[in-house]
């Protein structure tokens, strides 16, 4: 028989610890925490990195989801297995929104979820070798999804993970829907699961789950009429759906054996544009709000005007490049109203570097910094993404392959500037696995990492004492 002995200790936050001194065998719980917060309940009721989570108010943590939703509770008994084997049951008051401070080493507990499907336009599935291996793994989890904004199919759920998202509340979440016509669906995931899209987002709805949809536009494929069909079918559910986000297929030289798809031009963005703008006009009427949304990469290709800040509606699918020139505009012109006319002590050379996608307004914008700080001299050099094989022009797929080829041998001035959607997010990592370290040492120059914001650019190129 197992002895347990129980003790109490109260702390001066009044919190109430029940330690059950227990014999137990190896624990096959994953659920390791890696961080404990400074000043956060779970450092003062003693929790540490190593210790595992077991329940929590009696119920087993399998993933990061059934973990926040239980963290809702304002009382919480939470029981941790220490690594000696020793559990303690933790009784915690706590405010409603108030977290424990703690993160997992997985970051979701328990496995990710890989996609399925095969899509006719799938971008990993057109990646050069010798890449960061995270980079080849497919996504498809409701779990990140919630925690990160990760799109997903819905194709590799259940109709008790379905549920589980109603049970959970697991909301907003973004899907990539891409069109409606289930048949069609079926075609592009390559999937035969994937054709009962429009009934998922009709349970979700009626369920009261937030959705953030995706289309990625395939020319001759989900476009023209199709495309009509998926805005109106997405446009019904609009109580639930808060914003949908229109997307032009990527297309690298790494395309071999895969479905033949045909990159947009200047021409057929247009005629997308027009297409959109009609149904936005629609949406405004009735919802006040624009609704759906063509990425950047559409008004760039078509060489047309962007629409103006506020018909964005509070930006909702920025991640997806939907607005990020605009807002990236908006913010280093207020920052550059609000200088007085500066110099600096003597000549100052520096470079940007970006896609050339952008690079038109990225120079605009430089061209007008220069007007106001005298004796600066900013170089914009464009990287054409040759890694990928030309047709990519965004600036968040450039590699440092790319970099070093373009650069070596130019007078790059004092520093570099790149913005940190080149790069792993937390890491200084390339796409190609190489190093911001290691561009450097090449190019004996350094490189200043800037966030996606008007006003930070300005900022790091400023830095210096004027």
């Amino acid at each position: 028989m197992v002895k347990k002995v129980f003790y109490d200790i109260i702390l001066a936050s009044g919190t109430k610890i029940i330690k059950v001194g227990v014999v137990l065998k190896e624990s096959t719980e994953k659920n390791i925490i890696s961080k404990v917060y400074p000043d956060s309940i779970a450092e003062e009721v003693g929790i540490e990195v190593g210790d595992i989570l077991l329940t929590i108010n009696g119920e087993p943590i399998e993933d990061i989801i059934e973990y926040k939703f239980y963290l809702g509770d304002e009382y919480l008994e939470v029981e941790i297995e220490k690594p000696d084997g020793e559990q303690w049951i933790i009784e915690i008051d706590k405010d409603y929104d108030e977290d424990l401070g703690m993160e997992f080493e997985n970051p979701i507990i328990d496995q990710a979820r890989s996609c399925k499907n095969k899509c006719m336009f799938c971008f990993i599935d057109q990646l050069p070798k010798n890449m960061r291996k995270s980079l080849y793994f497919k996504d498809d989890d409701s779990r990140l999804s919630f925690l990160h904004g990760n799109y997903i199919t819905l194709t590799n759920m259940k109709d008790e993970d379905i549920d589980k998202i109603i049970q959970y509340r697991i909301s907003p979440i973004n899907i990539s829907v891409h069109t409606t016509n289930g048949e069609l669906r079926k075609k592009m995931l390559n999937n035969p699961k994937a054709g009962n899209i429009l009934d998922t987002l009709k349970k979700l709805a009626k369920n009261n789950i937030e959705m953030n949809c995706q289309i990625v536009l395939c020319h001759c494929i989900n476009d023209g009429k199709e495309l009509d069909k998926t805005i109106k079918d997405l446009g019904n559910l609009s109580d639930a759906v808060n914003s949908v986000a229109v997307v032009p297929v990527g297309l690298t030289r790494y395309r071999e054996k895969l479905y033949h798809l045909e990159p947009f031009n200047e021409e057929t963005s247009k005629n997308t544009i027009e297409q959109v703008e009609k149904w936005q006009k629609l949406f405004y009427k009735t919802l006040k709000r624009k609704f759906v949304y063509l990425s950047d990469e559409f008004y760039l290709l078509a060489d047309r005007a962007f629409p103006a800040y506020q018909d964005y509606d509070g930006f909702p699918q920025l991640e997806n490049g939907v607005g990020m020139v605009v807002k990236f505009k908006e913010e280093f012109y207020s920052h550059l109203d609000g200088l007085e006319n500066l110099r600096f002590e003597g000549p100052r050379k520096v470079t940007i570097l970006t896609g050339t996608l952008v690079y038109k307004e990225i120079q605009q914008m430089c061209d007008d910094l220069m007007d106001k700080v005298n004796n600066l001299m900013i170089q914009v050099i464009p990287i054409k993404n040759e890694y990928f094989g030309g047709q990519v022009s965004v600036t968040g797929l450039i590699t440092a392959t790319d970099i070093l080829k373009t650069l070596k041998g130019k007078d790059l001035g004092e520093n570099i500037y790149i913005p940190e959607s080149m790069l792993k997010s937390g890491e200084e990592v390339f796409l190609d696995d190489m190093t911001v370290e290691d561009i450097e040492k090449q190019l004996n120059t350094k490189i200043h990492i800037c966030q996606v914001k008007g006003s930070d650019l300005i900022d790091r190129i400023l830095n210096k004492k004027l």
